[in-house]
C-alpha cells in the first residue's frame, strides 16, 4: 500500500508546484513534460516490470523499483535546470512503474482471486488518498518551504518502505528456472509505447494532428507495435504473451479499465479547470472540489470488493459501476458548478462507479490468467489503465480546444495538465467585469457539452461490461 501511495502521490503532488518551478528555471517549453515525462515513463515501464517479476521474482523487482524511485526523487530535488528535472522525472516514473504493477501482482501471489477484491479496494483507497493529499501537501510545501521538498518528501518514505519490503517479503517465492529475457521485445515495446504516448500528449497540448513531428511519432508507434506483435508470436519467452489476448474475459476487463481510467483521470483535470474558469476559484480550492471523487473511489472499491468476495463473481460489480458511470457524469454535466452540494453528490457517484470497476477488473484479469502469467496480466491491466488516462486527458483537452474555437472564445494555445501560463485563465484575467462574466457563462455551456461527450464515451465501458462472461472466481468459497 505504501508503494502504491508513493507512485500515485507523485502524479498529483507536483502539479501545484509547477508555477514555482517555471519561475525559477524560466522555461515554459519543457514545463508540461515534468508531468508528462513521469506518466510516459511509468506507463512504458509497467509491462516490463510485470514480465521481469514473473521471471526473476517480484521481491527483487519491487525493491529495484522502490530504490530507483527514491534515488530519482533525490535527483529531482537537486535539479539545476529544467532539462535535469525532466530527466530525473523520467527516471522517477520508471521506478514508479514497478511500485504500482509489482505490488498488485504480489497480492495476486498470496491472496486467492475470490478474496482479492477487498485488498484491491485498499489499494484504491491509496489512489484516493494521494489525489487529496497530493495537491494540498504540494501547495503548502511550495508556499512555505520550496518546490524541492515536493520531491524530497519521498526520501524518508522510500527508504523506510524499501527496508520494510526487504524484510517482510523475504519468504516470497522466487522462480528457480533459467530466465530468458526478451530484450528485442523490450526495445520494440518501449519505443512503440513511448512514441504513442508522446503523440497523445502532444495532441492534448494542442499540437496539429497533421504536423510532421506527430506524423513521425504515429508512424513510429504503429511500426514498432506491429513489429512487436510479430516478434512476440515467435519468441520462446515473450514479454507480453499474445495468448492472453485470446481470453475474452481478460480483454473485456482491460477494455473496462481503459474506459474507466479515461473518465476518472480526465475528470481530475477538467473539473478543477471548470471551477477555476467558471467560478474564478484558486488552484488550491479548485483541487479541493475533487475531494468527493476521492471519497467515492474507496467506497465503491470497498463495497464492490465485499460483494465480489461474497458472491464469487466479478461481472455484477463491474456492470453496476459501468451503468452508474454515464448517469453520474451526465448528472455532473447538467449541474452548474455553483450548485456545490449537488455537484459533490454526482462526483461521489462517479468515484464510486470507478471504484467498483478498477479493482474488480484487475481481479477478473488475474483470474483469467495462468499463475505463471500473473505478473504480466497485472501489468497489462495497469498498462491499459495508464493508456486510458493518457488518452482521456488528451482527447478531453483537444475537445475543449475545439469547443472553444467553435464558440470563438479565442483560445489558440494548449490546455493541459501542468502547463504554466494557461491562456484560458489569462484571457479571463485580462477581461473586465462584464466581459469576464459573459465569458464565464459561455464556459459553463462549453464544459456542459464536454462532460456530456465524456458520458457518451462511458457507454463503451458499459457495452464491454455487459459482454463479460459471468465467470466464478477461483479460491475458497
Amino acid at each position: 500500500m505504501l508503494a502504491i501511495f508513493l507512485g500515485a502521490l507523485d502524479q498529483t503532488i507536483v502539479a501545484v508546484s509547477l508555477p514555482a518551478i517555471s519561475a525559477q528555471f524560466q522555461d515554459l517549453a519543457l514545463l508540461a513534460w515534468v508531468i508528462s515525462g513521469y506518466m510516459v515513463a511509468m506507463t512504458v515501464a509497467t509491462p516490463v516490470y510485470g514480465k521481469l517479476g514473473d521471471l526473476y521474482g517480484r521481491r527483487a523487482m519491487i525493491l529495484f523499483g522502490m530504490g530507483l524511485f527514491t534515488l530519482a526523487s533525490l535527483l529531482c530535488g537537486f535539479a539545476q535546470s529544467m532539462e535535469q528535472l525532466v530527466l530525473a522525472r523520467v527516471l522517477q516514473g520508471m521506478g514508479a512503474g514497478g511500485l504500482v504493477s509489482v505490488s498488485q501482482a504480489i497480492i495476486g501471489d498470496v491472496v486467492p482471486p475470490r478474496e482479492r477484491g477487498r485488498y484491491q479496494g485498499y489499494f484504491s483507497s491509496m489512489y484516493a488518498a494521494a489525489s487529496v493529499v497530493g495537491p494540498v501537501l504540494g501547495g503548502y510545501m511550495t508556499e512555505f518551504l520550496s518546490w524541492r521538498w515536493v520531491f524530497w518528501v519521498n526520501l524518508p518514505l522510500g527508504v523506510l518502505g524499501w527496508l520494510y519490503i526487504r524484510r517482510t517479503l523475504a519468504g516470497l517465492h522466487t522462480p528457480q528456472r533459467r530466465a530468458v529475457v526478451d530484450y528485442p521485445g523490450v526495445g520494440m515495446l518501449v519505443v512503440g509505447l513511448t512514441s504513442l504516448l508522446m503523440a497523445i500528449t502532444l495532441v492534448g497540448q494542442g499540437q496539429a494532428w497533421n504536423s510532421i513531428a506527430l506524423l513521425a511519432l504515429w508512424a513510429t508507434a504503429l511500426a514498432m507495435l506491429v513489429l512487436f506483435a510479430w516478434h512476440e508470436a515467435r519468441f520462446r519467452e515473450p514479454l507480453l504473451p499474445l495468448r492472453l489476448f485470446n481470453n475474452r474475459s481478460a480483454v473485456l476487463c482491460w477494455c473496462t479499465v481503459f474506459i474507466t481510467a479515461f473518465q476518472a483521470i480526465s475528470l481530475t483535470v477538467m473539473v478543477p479547470l471548470r471551477y477555476q474558469t467558471v467560478l474564478g476559484s484558486g488552484a488550491d480550492s479548485a483541487a479541493l472540489h475533487m475531494l468527493p471523487l476521492a471519497m467515492g473511489l474507496p467506497l465503491g472499491a470497498f463495497f464492490g470488493g465485499r460483494h465480489t468476495a461474497r458472491s464469487g463473481r466479478f461481472k455484477p460489480v463491474i456492470l453496476a459501476g459501468a451503468a452508474l458511470m454515464p448517469l453520474a457524469v451526465a448528472g455532473l454535466a447538467a449541474t452548474p458548478p455553483q450548485a456545490t452540494w449537488l455537484s459533490a453528490l454526482f462526483m461521489i457517484l462517479t468515484g464510486a462507479a470507478a471504484g467498483m470497476q478498477f479493482p474488480t477488473s484487475l481481479v477478473g484479469a488475474q483470474n483469467a490468467a495462468h499463475p505463471t502469467d500473473m505478473g504480466v496480466s497485472t501489468s497489462t491491466t495497469n498498462l491499459f489503465r495508464s493508456l486510458g488516462g493518457a488518452v482521456g486527458v488528451a482527447c478531453m483537452s483537444a475537445l475543449l480546444l475545439g469547443l472553444l474555437q467553435l464558440a470563438h472564445f479565442g483560445a489558440s494555445q494548449p490546455l493541459a495538465l501542468g502547463e504554466g501560463g494557461n491562456p484560458l485563465l489569462d484571457a479571463l484575467g485580462a477581461a473586465d467585469g462584464d466581459t469576464r462574466q459573459a465569458l464565464r457563462e459561455q464556459l459553463q455551456v462549453i464544459f456542459r457539452h464536454l462532460f456530456l461527450a465524456s458520458a457518451a464515451v462511458s457507454l463503451l465501458g458499459l457495452a464491454a461490461a455487459a459482454a463479460l462472461p459471468n465467470n466464478t472466481l477461483r479460491g475458497r468459497s
